[in-house]
């Protein structure tokens, strides 16, 4: 039973690993909590349920969803980064916070507030291995998920792109002298974080088959304290951080009861932050970039 659990909370893990990826990137390279983050993930999967619902393709639904994704990004950073860019850190999080609010309501005028139903894409296989049952659409978002992170890694690692995002998350000032065009590369972060983030929802409707105007909300306090565990700015830390967390909430259902979920994930924050302050995989002294 243990074991079973253990699989479908590294399931779950893999949706919070998505968008705790998408809060470092943006926390890691502008020192921005973007708070739009859950509004996008709501939006991807929102926006691929009427695209499927109105007849569309599965391939075309989720270009739909992350076109979307990437507009929202777009209008984020031109709306709410890139006006205060200069100003306290505050200013462009209160306004990303307005976004959220804002993108709530219009998917709702749009599509209602209700719970929705979302068609299975893949069809209803298991694995089995002894008496642990895996679902097909759980292991290909977890699989998914941690390939869609590898890729980031290495491009960062090893493209010219990469290597200008490191650099203005070392110093915008310093990188903006050797030449790096900052204006051009901080708005493709934000379309890579917001396309992270509709991602995670689109393989979260896939794995969870349920979409609402609300669904961003729980996944995105959840995805924010998956990046504060495994240490803030650092990609491979978001991820453990996003299993952990999916860990510690299907345990805490299995062994104290669904009420007790948010107890158990919070006090783990709460406890490292006493404990480690830095994150499991977060410097002590500065910050860790990427």
């Amino acid at each position: 039973m243990i074991a079973q659990q253990i699989v479908n909370g590294l399931m779950l893990g893999g949706v919070y690993v998505m968008v705790a990826v998408a809060f470092t990137l943006a926390i890691g390279v502008l020192n921005f909590l973007n708070f739009s983050i859950p509004g996008i993930f709501m939006v991807a999967g929102m926006v691929s349920w009427a695209a499927l619902k109105s007849g569309q393709h599965w391939l075309l639904a989720f270009g739909f969803a992350l076109m979307a994704s990437a507009v929202v990004g777009v209008a984020v950073y031109f709306l709410t980064y890139r006006p205060s860019s200069d100003s306290d850190p505050e200013v462009p999080l209160v306004s990303s916070l307005g976004f959220l609010v804002l993108l709530e309501n219009l998917i709702v005028l749009w599509l209602g507030s209700d719970q929705q139903s979302y068609p299975a894409i893949i069809a209803d296989f298991n694995f089995r291995a002894g008496s642990i049952i895996v679902g097909g659409a759980q292991l290909l978002s977890l699989a998914l998920s941690l390939a869609f992170v590898i890729a980031l890694s290495l491009s960062l690692r090893f493209t010219n792109l990469g290597r200008q995002v490191r650099a203005i998350a070392e110093s915008r000032r310093t990188a903006s002298i050797l030449g790096v065009n900052v204006g051009s590369v901080v708005p493709r972060v934000f379309v890579l974080s917001a396309l992270f983030t509709g991602a995670g929802g689109i393989l979260f409707a896939i794995s969870y088959l349920q979409v609402s105007s609300s669904m961003g909300e729980s996944i995105g306090f959840k995805g924010i304290s998956a990046m504060i565990i495994g240490g803030m700015g650092n990609i491979w830390g978001a991820v453990a951080g996003g299993l952990l967390i999916g860990l510690v909430e299907i345990l805490s259902t299995q062994f104290l009861g669904a009420d007790f979920v948010n107890i158990g994930v919070y006090g783990l924050l709460l406890a490292l932050l006493i404990i480690k302050p830095e994150g499991l995989f977060g410097m002590a002294v500065a910050r860790e970039k990427f």
